[in-house]
Formats: structure tokens, sequence, C-alpha cells
């Protein structure tokens, strides 16, 4: 009992290690990315019972941390649908041999430890997750003004006084018109849900 509240204070529980690229089809968790699809790891780190890794397009955990078991879980949080949020870190007390990576994604929260002897690869991962996470809250205001502006047009569509030769042929424009902004809104919408942040990390690490 006082070993393992020890490593607590100390910071020793289950610090993770950031493993080089060479070495990402050593770990466990390559085997479950999706690279038949373009998906690529960035970040790897690993601890005694878990891994934890950041793709181009989600992030991914294998929680060995059951009790009584070797068994592990695999979670896959793509980023479209879990958003990177409130990243900090907290640095190393004195006697701390640790640092923390932490961020919420969707409505989750997540704390890394990692030896405090890689705080600069740390730091490097802590700057593409906060750009990410901006990115992802640009991306939800551009949806948001978009489907606005979307609604405002149909408004303004269905309202407006025509005169009576297009009245005439009324049916056919509004076929016409609601194909033209429908066709509008999805390549916008597909344009702006640009969740591949490959760009972001191959900046900062």
């Amino acid at each position: 009992m006082f070993k393992n509240l020890a490593a607590d204070v100390l910071g020793l529980s289950d610090i993770g290690k950031i493993i080089t690229p060479k070495d990402f089809d050593k770990t466990d968790i390559d085997e479950y990315v999706f690279q038949e699809d373009g998906e690529k790891i960035f970040v790897v780190i690993k601890s005694k019972t878990d891994e934890y890794c950041f793709t181009n397009l989600a992030f991914i955990h294998l929680d060995g941390n059951i009790a009584v078991s070797k068994k592990k879980t695999l979670h896959r949080y793509l980023y479209k649908h879990y958003p990177i949020h409130h990243v900090h870190i907290e640095t190393a007390g004195t006697v701390d041999l640790d640092v923390e990576l932490k961020f919420g994604y969707g409505e989750h929260e997540m704390s890394i430890d990692v030896d405090k002897q890689e705080i600069a690869q740390v730091r490097n991962i802590y700057k593409a997750l906060f750009v990410i996470s901006e990115k992802c809250k640009d991306i939800e205001k551009n949806l948001h003004t978009l489907f606005d502006t979307h609604e405002a047009v149909n408004r303004m569509f269905l309202l407006r006084e025509l005169p009576e030769q297009v009245i005439l042929s009324l049916p056919d424009l509004i076929c016409q018109t609601a194909q033209q902004i429908e066709q509008h809104l999805n390549s916008r919408r597909h344009s702006i849900q640009d969740y591949d942040f490959t760009a972001v990390f191959e900046r900062y690490l």
C-alpha cells in the first residue's frame, strides 16, 4: 500500500514514453490503424499498461488498465465526432518524474503521464493538439454559419415577390434553384468538414 502511495506521489505509477516513428510498427496499436485508407500515425505514447496514439484522423487508446486481467480494450475517437479541446500541460513538480498532457475529446477527458525527460516532445504534441482544437472550433463555427446562411437563402427565395411571367414557370424555377442551393450546401459542407490534420502534425512534430 505504502509502495503504491509513494509511486503515485512521485509520479511513478504508470509513466509513458514517447515512441519514435521508426518503432511505431513495434507497438500493439499499430495493428489497428487504417493505413489502407490513408490513416497515418504521428504520435504514440506507451506506458506499462496503455498505449495512446494520435493519427491524422483520430485519437486511439489501447486501454490495459483492467484489474486481474491482461486483456486490453481498444477505443477509437474520430476527431470529427470527438473534437479535441481544452489542451494543456501540467509540468513536473520538484519530486515528480512526469509531466501530464491533458485534453478533452468530445465529452471525455484524458490525462497522460509522460516522462519529464521528454518535455520537449510533449511541448510539440501540445502545440499540435492545441492547433487542432482551434481548427475543430473553426469547423463548428463555419458549419453553423453555413446552415444559417442556407436557411436565410431559402426563406428569401420563398418570400420573394416574383413577376407574373416568372410565376407561370415557378415549378421549374423552384426545382432548379432548390437543386443549386442544395448542391452548394453539400459542396461547402464537405470542404469545411476537413478533419484530416496531417498538415498540423507535420508542422509541429
